[in-house]
């Protein structure tokens, strides 16, 4: 019995755990002497659903070979995205790539996803279960999709914030506690 190498067995495994999903597919064409020359660009999106994603830009003259261009530069390039009881941003935030503008909110629990069509499937490949997101400016997919990458590299998790601080996650969210009740008074 041949065994494979340990290697890519545990490459398979790995890539198995990654969902991805095929956002924007365009044709170009390069006009030559005997006529169009068609070729592809895939945008395609990768996460683990369990706060890991990337996404990748794949050109090819077929358009599975560009797809898959596409999704080994997405594996390549992941992100970590600290979530909310696993579900929600920390925080609202904002991030903006050339014309595309992007806001993204946490949300309560049963909200779901709404966001449109580039920016959703980075939510759920993300494995992020409520949010609420616009999208202004630019809707070109590709100018979406790295703003809202923009925007999810500006998230911040209570952990980090109080380590960068110096102090205790519990003391950061007294102090929360403490802003919200002053606020409510005056």
């Amino acid at each position: 019995m041949a065994r494979e190498p340990h290697g890519r067995q545990d490459r398979e495994e790995r890539d198995s755990e990654f969902v991805d999903r095929l956002v924007h597919i365009n044709r170009v064409a390069k006009v030559v002497k005997g006529g169009r020359r068609f070729g592809f660009a895939a945008l395609v999106v990768v996460g683990d659903q369990k706060g890991r994603v990337g996404f990748g830009h794949g050109k090819a003259r077929e358009v599975p070979e560009a797809i898959r261009k596409a999704t080994e530069a997405a594996k390549r390039a992941l992100i970590r995205v600290p979530l909310r009881e696993g579900r929600t941003l920390h925080h609202d935030v904002q991030g903006r790539h050339g014309a595309g503008k992007v806001i993204l909110r946490a949300a309560p629990a049963g909200t779901g996803i709404i966001a449109g069509g580039p920016m959703r499937a980075v939510f759920e490949s993300l494995g992020m279960h409520d949010v609420v997101a616009k999208s202004l400016g630019s809707s070109n997919p590709y100018n979406l999709v790295r703003a809202t990458f923009d925007a999810l590299k500006r998230e911040d998790s209570p952990r980090s914030v109080a380590a960068r601080r110096g102090l205790k996650v519990s003391q950061l969210q007294a102090r929360r506690g403490e802003a919200d009740g002053a606020g409510a008074d005056a």
